[in-house]
């Protein structure tokens, strides 16, 4: 019994102490910080215009804003944001924090976001040094796009046959040249939901909007009214000279 006991207090505390424990991060200040124009890149390296923006117990009154040991502003009013400016202060490591207070005089201290301020011309170059392999992927995949065809022997394929099920296992786009639908290229330039594609058929290069299988299947069925569409129905008189050409060959 005595045992019993014991285990049952043990487990009170545990739960006494986890229910202290959400309630005490539920209180504390959640600091974070976004960039609203500048460099913000890897390595912790900012420059330009930031915001510090504070969540925290829903009695806050004012938060104070804090870059190392000085404090550079105070907001009494939600949202507890403070817009800065990296060029104001000296170059190098920085520790931004906040400090909350409530209606009942409870203060609440932020977590601490480290930060390396750097130059204008610092910020430009990182930024190139992400920009420009970027750039580069983007202008590889669009000559992909060109020279794949050609070393595919990929070209116009007009003997296709109209209302043919195709495959269209990267996607598929109706041409805006000649309506014809087609399966894209897994090597083609990506523009969102449209590509840069070269149309089998017509062998028109133009930027075609991603369909979903059901418009190109629709399309599909659309060919074969085009197909029926060029036979031209036999008039009258064709009719009748065909009658009379087959008569010769009956008994």
């Amino acid at each position: 019994m005595k045992n019993i006991s014991s285990l049952l207090l043990i487990i009170i505390i545990i739960c006494l102490s986890s229910v202290s424990s959400a309630a005490a991060q539920e209180e504390e200040l959640l600091l974070r910080l976004s960039r609203d124009f500048g460099y913000g890149g890897f390595n912790n390296d900012i420059q330009g215009l930031f915001t510090m923006k504070v969540s925290g117990p829903e009695d806050l009154t004012r938060v104070v804003f804090f870059i190392d040991t000085n404090a550079i502003g105070e907001v009494a009013t939600s949202p507890f944001n403070l817009q800065f400016t990296t060029d104001d202060y000296a170059f190098g490591l920085h520790n931004l924090h906040a400090i909350g207070y409530s209606s009942s005089g409870k203060e609440y201290y932020s977590n601490v976001i480290s930060c390396n301020f750097v130059t204008a011309s610092e910020g430009t170059r990182a930024g190139l040094r992400i920009a420009v392999p970027m750039l580069a992927i983007v202008f590889g995949a669009m000559l992909l796009s060109f020279i794949i065809p050609i070393l595919t022997g990929r070209g116009k394929n007009k003997k296709f046959p109209l209302g043919a099920e195709r495959n269209y296992r990267f996607g598929g786009g109706i041409c805006s040249k000649c309506k014809r639908p087609f399966a894209l290229p897994l090597f083609s330039m990506n523009l969102g939901l449209s590509k840069l594609a070269n149309c089998p058929y017509c062998g028109k290069w133009s930027v075609v909007r991603i369909q979903s299988i059901q418009k190109l299947r629709a399309a599909e069925y659309e060919e074969l009214e085009w197909g029926k569409a060029e036979v031209p129905e036999e008039s009258k008189e064709e009719k009748l000279r065909k009658e009379l050409d087959d008569s010769k060959y009956q008994d």
